[in-house]
């Protein structure tokens, strides 16, 4: 069998396991759902913040959102190692790289075609209900940006669980990545705004553009490379596991 037809076969069957698992699906639809409401309670509670923004009032319950994207990401692998259905996936795909990146595909592609609409529609949200004492905000690109930070996210989520293997763990660690450097950051005085400027969240808040995203909290870095220097690390996380994988017993 070609590494082509290997690659469908896995992905198909990530996919059938991955409708099967209640802890994933309803974690991915709260996922795609938290959005929308984070708009009309922003709006209802007139909580928005005089120099925020339509687009960041709008996405504020994005970040939650992108926290619960990282914990899909963990469950899709940890789930398997957890009932012991890793060894009958291994066995129907030998090739264990070619797993990892069928699941990895699965994840960054579900959360991306969830997370455009769930973000574009809390967006349009929050524009119909709130006044227009606010600035609107650029949507695009940006809302394509926040699509993609969920991506990321899972993949992390995905790459945490490939190393720790364990659900518990990997949920944990992987909330830890997406938080600490946020609530962290002050301790480290000057070098605050690059500690907190490393995590996820933080590139999702300068994509909103979030008035908690100042230079001070988050650095200076914009948006788009802050994204990239997530996606970077997150690459090489995805490495690491690849790695673990082929050489770790299951």
């Amino acid at each position: 069998m070609s590494a082509a037809m290997e690659f469908r076969r896995a992905l198909a069957h990530e996919w059938i396991k991955f409708r099967s698992v209640r802890s994933t699906v309803w974690t991915t639809a709260a996922t795609a759902v938290l959005p929308v409401p984070g708009a009309v309670f922003v709006a209802a509670t007139g909580s928005l913040q005089p120099d925020d923004t339509v687009l960041g009032g709008g996405l504020t319950f994005t970040v939650p959102a992108l926290i619960l994207a990282a914990v899909v990401g963990a469950l899709v692998i940890c789930g398997e190692y957890g009932s012991g259905t890793i060894r009958t996936t291994f066995a129907a795909v030998p090739r264990r790289g070619t797993v990892l990146a069928a699941k990895a595909t699965l994840v960054a592609a579900l959360l991306y075609a969830l997370s455009l609409p769930a973000a574009t529609a809390a967006y349009l949200t929050a524009d119909a209900l709130l006044d227009g004492d606010h600035a609107q905000g650029d949507p695009l690109p940006a809302l394509l940006g926040v699509a993609a930070a969920f991506s990321v996210a899972g993949l992390l989520g995905l790459a945490v669980g490939t190393l720790i293997r364990h659900a518990a763990g990997s949920v944990a660690t992987v909330i830890a990545l997406l938080l600490l450097p946020s609530l962290l950051g002050p301790l480290f005085g000057e070098a605050e705004r690059w500690i907190a400027g490393m995590s996820p969240t933080a590139a999702l808040e300068k994509l909103i553009q979030s008035s908690d995203a100042s230079v001070d909290a988050v650095g200076s870095l914009g948006a788009w490379p802050s994204l990239t220097l997530v996606t970077g690390y997150t690459v090489l996380a995805l490495s690491a596991g690849t790695a673990s994988l082929r050489r770790r017993d299951v």
